[in-house]
C-alpha cells in the first residue's frame, strides 16, 4: 500500500509541472495577444486604410466611400481591426510558444519531422491571405460594383458600410489563408499513417468535387473568387501527392536505419550475456 501511494505521488508531480508550465505559456500568449492589439488598435486608421485599398481601386478615380449607419459602428471596427491585426502579429509568438511546450515530448526524429510543417504553415497562410488581397478582393469587388447602374430612372449606387466590409474582408484573407494550409494537412495524416498517397489519388474526383463546393461555401458568391480559390487549391493538392512520394522514400529510410541499428545493438547485448 505504501509503494502504491508512493507511486502516486511521483506520478502526479510530473503532471502539476506540466500544468504549471501549460499555464505560463498561455500566460505568454495572451500576454503577446494582448500587447499586439494594443499597438494595433493605436494604429487602427492606417491599417484600415490598408485593408480598404482593394475597395478603393475597384471605385473609379475619385469616387467611393464607406459609411456607418449605427453610431458605436467605427469604434466596433477599430476594435475588430485591432485583434485581427494583433492576432496575426502575435501569431509567431503564439506558435513559438506551443511548440516550446510540445517539443520536449518528442524524440529528435520527431521534432526534425515536424519542423517543415511549422515552417509552410505561416508561409502558406501569408500566401493564400496574399492571394485574397492582390488578386481576388479586387476581382470581386470590381465584379460587385458592376452591378450598381440606373434603374426605373434612380441612380444605384453602392456605399459599403465600414463594419460589414470590414467582415467581408476579414471573410476573403481567413479563408484563402486557412485553405491553403490544405498541403500541411494531408501531410500530417499523410505521416501519420491515417491515410495513404494511393488513397488521395485514388479519390482525386472525390476531392475535386470537394475543393470547388468547399470554394463556393467560405468565399462570397461571384464565381471568380470561387475560381480563383478552387484552382490553387487543386494544384496544392496535386503537389501534395507529389511531396508524399519523397516522404514515403524518407520514411523508409529511417525504417531500414533504426532496422540496422537494431541488429548492430543485439550482437554486443548477446556477447555480453
Amino acid at each position: 500500500m505504501a509503494f502504491e501511494v508512493k507511486d502516486i505521488d511521483e506520478t502526479r508531480a510530473p503532471l502539476l509541472d506540466h500544468l504549471i508550465e501549460l499555464r505560463s505559456r498561455l500566460v505568454r500568449c495572451v500576454l503577446a495577444l494582448a500587447l499586439a492589439f494594443g499597438v494595433c488598435l493605436y494604429f487602427a486608421d492606417p491599417i484600415l486604410g490598408f485593408l480598404v485599398q482593394p475597395l478603393k481601386d475597384a471605385f473609379p478615380d475619385g469616387e467611393g466611400q464607406l459609411i456607418f449607419t449605427k453610431l458605436p459602428e467605427l469604434f466596433f471596427v477599430d476594435l475588430k481591426v485591432g485583434l485581427f491585426a494583433g492576432f496575426m502579429i502575435s501569431f509567431p509568438i503564439i506558435a513559438n510558444q506551443l511548440w516550446a511546450f510540445i517539443a520536449p515530448g518528442l524524440y529528435a526524429r520527431e521534432k526534425k519531422a515536424f519542423l517543415p510543417f511549422l515552417i509552410a504553415t505561416p508561409v502558406l497562410f501569408i500566401g493564400g491571405a496574399s492571394l485574397a488581397y492582390f488578386v481576388v478582393m479586387p476581382t470581386a469587388f470590381r465584379w460587385f460594383l458592376g452591378f450598381g447602374g440606373d434603374a426605373g430612372g434612380l441612380t444605384v449606387e453602392a456605399l459599403p458600410a465600414a463594419g460589414e466590409y470590414l467582415n467581408l474582408v476579414m471573410q476573403f484573407i481567413l479563408a484563402f489563408g486557412l485553405t491553403f494550409l490544405l498541403p500541411v494537412l494531408l501531410m500530417l495524416l499523410h505521416r501519420a499513417g491515417i491515410v495513404t498517397r494511393a488513397q488521395l489519388a485514388g479519390a482525386r474526383r472525390y476531392v475535386i468535387v470537394g475543393v470547388v463546393a468547399l470554394a463556393a461555401i467560405v468565399t462570397p458568391p461571384d464565381p471568380g473568387s470561387q475560381i480563383i480559390l478552387a484552382l490553387p487549391l487543386l494544384l496544392l493538392f496535386e503537389g501534395s501527392l507529389i511531396l508524399m512520394r519523397f516522404q514515403e522514400g524518407a520514411v523508409a529510410r529511417d525504417a531500414e536505419a533504426a532496422a540496422d541499428a537494431e541488429e548492430a545493438d543485439s550482437p554486443a547485448e548477446t556477447s555480453a550475456d
